[in-house]
């Protein structure tokens, strides 16, 4: 039987970046602009490590590589980055790609379709999510002439909050929040608008205006939001997206709560709360900020405690 692999998480400094995810998860983080926990990664630019266990030490691009059968996918590289993102100041305007743009424009690397669960949002804070431009020429000229109030739709947030947000979608996340973000392994961006910020050398960052208005979908598409909402016993299992690039859920446990064993492996991050999980006769202490996989094959398990977590898989 398989034991879950508890991993050590890669932090990334970025302009935007803060001491929220110390605050808030009490890591140890690197940088006074702390932006980004990698928690869950096996991308080239940030790669988790297993913390304990038999696969100690290892990237966890390696465990993919040397152990597939901890995994039974079908995808050629683990294809799921779970992040922590502390948006201390406005992040970029930005832009992803799909897998057929990306593939071609990009090295093969994968295209970007992501989602956001809001940790914590300070009053007022708001993202950008879509646009205003009926086709495409209106979105070129509205870039052009800098009319950003104009184009760019703003949504208030609040902790809680999820938003899907498919390759395609120009989007930011607007200062005092804190998300927990499901994506495609990528690290492709195109920036739109940037505030004529400078980074700490005194430079302007690099936009990518040509590459994202190829990418972006015009009208703005959006999803009609539905979530599944199931009650087990001590438990609530919030499902808020499934489809083929990933499934994410939220589960709630207030006592001891049973769950059978995963089809497929499965990526938990511990949100708040505290308990520990049960499995093949071991126990292992949770707190907030840990991040698992639960492979296949690890059996039924159980969950006790006060805790809140973010589940995704394939």
């Amino acid at each position: 039987m398989n034991e879950p692999i508890f991993l050590q998480s890669v932090f990334q400094e970025r302009i935007w970046g803060g001491q929220k995810l110390k605050q808030l998860f009490g890591y140890d983080i690197p940088y006074e602009r702390t932006g980004e926990c990698w928690a869950v990664s096996a991308h080239p630019n940030g790669q988790s490590i297993v913390k304990s266990g038999p696969y100690q030490g290892m990237l966890l691009g390696e465990l993919w590589n040397s152990h597939p059968e901890l995994f039974n996918s079908s995808s050629t590289v683990f294809p799921l980055l779970t992040k922590l993102l502390d948006a201390s100041d406005d992040l970029s305007v930005q832009v992803h790609p799909n897998d057929a743009y990306a593939g071609v424009h990009e090295n093969g690397e994968l295209g970007k379709t992501e989602c956001w669960y809001i940790v914590a949002a300070e009053p007022g804070a708001c993202i950008i999510y879509g646009h205003e431009a009926k086709t495409k020429h209106e979105l070129e000229s509205m870039i052009a002439a800098g009319n950003w109030d104009a184009l760019l739709t703003k949504v208030p947030v609040k902790a809680g909050d999820f938003f899907y947000v498919p390759s395609g979608t120009i989007h930011a996340l607007g200062k005092g929040i804190v998300v927990l973000e499901t994506q495609q392994s990528s690290d492709t961006t195109y920036r739109v608008y940037d505030y004529d910020r400078k980074d700490k050398d005194g430079n302007t960052r690099e936009l990518h205006l040509e590459k994202a208005i190829d990418v972006t979908t015009v009208p703005q598409a959006y999803q009609d939001v539905s979530y599944d909402t199931k009650e087990i016993e001590n438990g609530v299992i919030t499902t808020f997206v499934s489809n083929s690039f990933f499934t994410v859920e939220k589960w709630i446990v207030d006592g001891k709560a049973s769950f059978p064993e995963a089809k497929q492996y499965t990526i938990c991050s511990v949100i708040d709360g505290n308990g520990e999980l049960s499995i093949n006769g071991q126990s292992y202490p949770l707190a907030k900020g840990d991040h698992f996989i639960l492979p296949i094959s690890s059996g039924d398990f159980q969950l006790n405690g006060k805790l809140e977590l973010i589940i995704s898989h394939e």
